[in-house]
């Protein structure tokens, strides 16, 4: 399998082989993906880390030569700095770092020393995971984002807990099919996830529980709200925006 590398902050995967269409998530510099397709602009790809899959412009990624691309380390700075062919790109939180130069066709990423985040090392606490989840407040929100520069509530919970070498899917409800069940919300701990359906019963949004009462998830922003029994209550205005369905644990840490 030729392994293909994003060369730019992030990468948008999208729907289809097209700029007008919708962003189903992205690639952050450094993360690999296997080729499934390409057209003239575009190539689809397949997440390495997650398994998923969207077309990304040719321009933003690029064969791998060598194959330095598993690490456990992540850039842990709000935004960092990664060199590609020897000019500096600003790349965000929670981007992959290697000690060793990348090789890629035509490219070459060199990690510059900066604030690095052994995951292995992540005790997965309530100080940690403030630490980090706070570290993406006021982040916008984006449909199929997952950095700083813009963000979805699955994207949010599936970087934060990346950064404690847990692994998360992609989207909400994939995501709240892992884990253990959480009876009552008065029995959460900081770092369960709550997730929230419409009224059809779809998972449609995930947060990060900061403790029974508090929640913190990217909706407009990544932003910290109330949350009780029946969904979350915006802190700002008091209205009521998402309907709770189920809290989860999990239990790979």
């Amino acid at each position: 399998m030729n392994k293909f590398i994003c060369i730019t902050a992030v990468s948008h995967m999208r729907r289809e082989a097209t700029h007008k269409a919708e962003i189903v998530s992205q690639l952050l510099l450094g993360e690999t993906a296997e080729l499934l397709d390409e057209t003239k602009d575009f190539f689809k790809l397949k997440c390495l880390y997650d398994g998923y899959e969207g077309w990304c412009q040719k321009s933003q990624i690029t064969e791998l030569i060598n194959n330095s691309s598993a690490t456990h380390f992540y850039i842990n700075e709000a935004v960092g700095v990664v060199e590609v062919n020897e000019k500096p790109c600003r790349v965000s939180l929670a981007t992959p770092y290697f000690k060793e130069n990348i090789i890629a066709k035509n490219f070459k990423l060199h990690y510059p020393e900066q604030n690095i985040l052994n995951a292995t090392e992540m005790r997965f606490n309530e100080e940690n995971i403030k630490y980090q989840s706070y570290k993406y407040l006021n982040t916008p929100y984006l449909w199929g984002g997952k950095s700083v520069f813009g963000i979805d509530c699955s994207g949010f919970a599936q970087q934060v807990f990346k950064m404690f070498n847990i692994f998360l899917m992609r989207d909400a409800y994939q995501q709240a099919e892992q884990g253990d069940v959480v009876g009552f919300l008065q029995q959460a701990q900081c770092g369960d996830l709550a997730f929230f359906d419409n009224d059809e019963g779809r998972i449609v949004h995930v947060g990060i529980l900061l403790n029974n009462q508090t929640i913190i998830h990217s909706a407009g922003r990544v932003r910290i709200d109330v949350i009780d029994n029946a969904g979350i209550i915006n802190t700002e205005t008091g209205e009521r925006t998402h309907q709770l369905r189920i809290i989860k644990r999990i239990n790979n840490r």
